[in-house]
């Protein structure tokens, strides 16, 4: 919680325009993430992963710092080409694309393609000729809270093909990519994805192909409940790991934060709407918020993402609750396997604070479920 975001729910609650839940995002907590990144890795380009918050003015500072941007469609890519970036600061990130996808956002400008399989390979050959691929492989996401091991990647050993293929269709094998798990909490997950990454680079370069950049991916955590590392010693475990590897012939590298560039940039304030037991026997306390997986906090889902909520009550004596959504659906419960401990003294009416909740949530929120609308959102 910063000032800014303080004031302005202040403000907004005495303008009588507190209505219903929102997020605000403090654009200088944007900006002092940024410098962070750049400082803590200066030779690695930053590809600011457009999907955790699209929000323009979002996107127009990170522009206007210097950020590229990874983009998973061709409205992302507009989004940032709307900002005035070039587009050779966007890279179409997604490995599952519509080849008329491919072909407008090569018609945009864009020339840096992610693939995964012989098939995405030929689909980029025909739609992007001449453009840079680079190969995402499998990496398994120990550690990580919200883990990327299956839908996204190729086998390592798959990878060599891939690339041949891309080379042998005109196009520039550029590179490697992988995702050690979003909200990953080690700073040596990266370790073992680069030591798969140097083993290929060595064996496509016995094949006559010289790879040059390694996509480090996401993955760089916001800090939740728990204490998470800071951002210059996750740089200096995967600068360790790229000399160990690759020795005195380092790779280009980009990173992709998202969670981390954004996630703590934002407050949710949203209200308690009831608070019941579901027999005169029960001892556990149902919480409902007017906020729920619909409405933009679809990353509790199993319970992966447990988010900081705060109240004005956090003094007073504290019991286990259930914490649901507002919505006509069972599955709209944020907490129930592991319940959430909410002060005793906790009134309908409330206004909690859903802190960290400046990624992945106004991009999750539906629209119009249940008649309710998507999360408003105010960027300051």
């Amino acid at each position: 919680m910063t000032d800014r975001i303080q004031e302005f729910l202040r403000n907004r609650r005495e303008a009588g325009r507190d209505t219903g839940p929102c997020v605000v995002v403090d654009l200088e907590v944007i900006r002092d993430n940024y410098t962070t990144f750049a400082k803590a890795m200066p030779d690695t380009r930053v590809f600011y992963a457009v999907k955790a918050n699209p929000a323009p003015a979002v996107l127009d500072l990170l522009a206007r710092l210097g950020s590229c941007f990874d983009t998973a469609s061709v409205v992302e890519i507009q989004q940032v080409l709307a900002t005035g970036a070039s587009p050779d600061r966007i890279s179409f990130g997604n490995t599952i694309k519509k080849e008329r996808d491919i072909k407008r956002a090569y018609e945009l400008g864009i020339r840096l393609f992610a693939v995964d399989s012989d098939v995405e390979v030929e689909k980029v050959a025909r739609a992007a000729p001449g453009s840079k691929v680079f190969c995402r492989i499998l990496c398994d996401g120990d550690g990580a809270e919200w883990p990327l091991s299956r839908k996204f990647g190729c086998a390592p050993e798959m990878a060599p093909r891939v690339l041949e293929l891309a080379h042998r269709l005109g196009l520039n094998a550029y590179g490697l990519s992988f995702h050690v798990g979003s909200q990953q909490g080690n700073p040596r997950m990266w370790d073992g994805a680069l030591k798969s990454s140097s083993a290929i680079f060595k064996d496509l370069a016995e094949r006559g192909i010289q790879l040059q950049m390694v996509n480090l991916g996401g993955g760089f955590p916001t800090k939740y409940l728990k204490n998470v590392p800071a951002v210059k010693a996750y740089g200096e475990a995967i600068f360790r790991s790229l000399k160990k590897h690759f020795g005195n012939r380092l790779p280009e590298t980009i990173i992709e934060p998202g969670r981390g560039m954004v996630g703590n940039a934002g407050i949710i304030e949203a209200e308690v709407v009831l608070i019941s037991k579901k027999s005169d026997e029960d001892k556990m306390r149902w919480v409902y918020l007017d906020i729920g997986k619909f409405n933009g906090l679809a990353e509790t889902m199993d319970e992966m993402i447990r988010y900081p909520i705060r109240t004005a009550f956090d003094g007073d004596a504290k019991e286990p609750c259930i914490i649901a959504g507002p919505t006509c659906d069972s599955v709209d419960v944020l907490y129930e396997k592991a319940p959430y401990d909410l002060p005793i003294s906790l009134e309908i009416g409330t206004k909690v604070l859903i802190e960290g909740t400046g990624a992945y949530t106004t991009t999750y929120s539906a629209c119009e479920f249940n008649g309710f609308p998507p999360l408003e959102t105010h960027v300051i």
